[in-house]
């Protein structure tokens, strides 16, 4: 009988990733693992594979790695990161409310709100400082000519403003693998609305997905930038909820407030 992996599915506004605690398991490679068990109809189904685990050094509190769907590596996930929170707080991994969480693209420091039963509630991510690259690195016209705003938040965004955020499926596909990102790209179309900022995005290594965390930071900033928004806090409302976030003037990092929930536990076969 194959060996069995533990494993936890949890979602923050629908986008889902299966979490593997590596306090307690080993995976030997996790990109296959991320392909097998990310398949809809084939396996656990979901955007990746997240690996929980200590850290390896005195900055931070725990660690994380992500990989897509596809079996590649990405430098962090707002929203596995919220899910982290939620999974070492209540899951008794620590009693902290403040987690200093190592990723690939630096430590996120994650603050907890817990409600009246002590449970997590939603969860704050300190996500940096958001970086804009100059138009000769990315130039709009070479991206088959959409005006965006290129803007890096530990990882890289292409934010359109249109009036047509429905065009994701068939545009995004096209522009994550462009020649003006030579590593690829996490695509937004974006539309101001009364509400909030209307968001749907095509995720690099996972497609279409029902929420993106750093994608919502790029593009609340993206639309503060160019004076599309007033002040420096936006709601972005994704195909799978809203996200609050807040470009704070003192310190000029981005802050992302959300919520995460677990979906259910279970084990799965080794495979590799």
């Amino acid at each position: 009988m194959a060996e069995k992996v533990k494993f936890t599915k949890m979602h923050g506004c629908g986008n889902d990733y299966i979490y593997v605690d590596l306090t307690r398991e080993t995976i030997a490679d996790p990109s296959v693992a991320a392909i097998l068990w990310s398949d809809r109809h084939k396996g656990i189904g979901s955007d990746g594979l997240v690996l929980i685990d200590r850290s390896a050094t005195a900055e931070a509190d725990f660690s994380m790695r992500i990989f897509n769907a596809d079996g590649s590596e990405a430098m962090m996930c707002g929203n596995a990161s919220r899910c982290i929170g939620k999974y070492l707080y209540e899951r008794g991994l620590t009693t902290q409310t403040q987690i200093r969480l190592h990723t690939l693209s630096g430590i996120k420091v994650l603050t907890l709100h817990l409600a009246p039963g002590g449970t997590v509630e939603s969860v704050t991510v300190d996500m940096g400082e958001p970086v804009f690259e100059s138009s000769s690195q990315y130039d709009a016209q070479k991206a088959d000519g959409l005006d965006g705003t290129f803007v890096s938040m530990g990882n890289p965004h292409y934010v359109i403003f249109t009036d047509d955020v429905e065009q994701v499926g068939q545009r995004g596909p096209q522009l994550e693998c462009h020649e003006a990102f030579p590593q690829r790209c996490n695509i937004e179309f974006a539309r101001i609305q009364s509400d909030g900022i209307r968001t749907r995005v095509w995720e690099r290594g996972s497609g279409i997905t029902m929420a993106c965390g750093t994608g919502a930071c790029a593009t609340a900033v993206a639309a503060m930038k160019s004076g599309r928004v007033r002040g420096r806090e936006a709601e972005i409302l994704m195909d799978g909820g809203t996200l609050r976030i807040e470009w704070r003037k003192d310190d000029n990092h981005v802050y992302m407030t959300g919520g995460a929930d677990f979906v259910f536990d279970g084990e799965i076969s080794r495979c590799i």
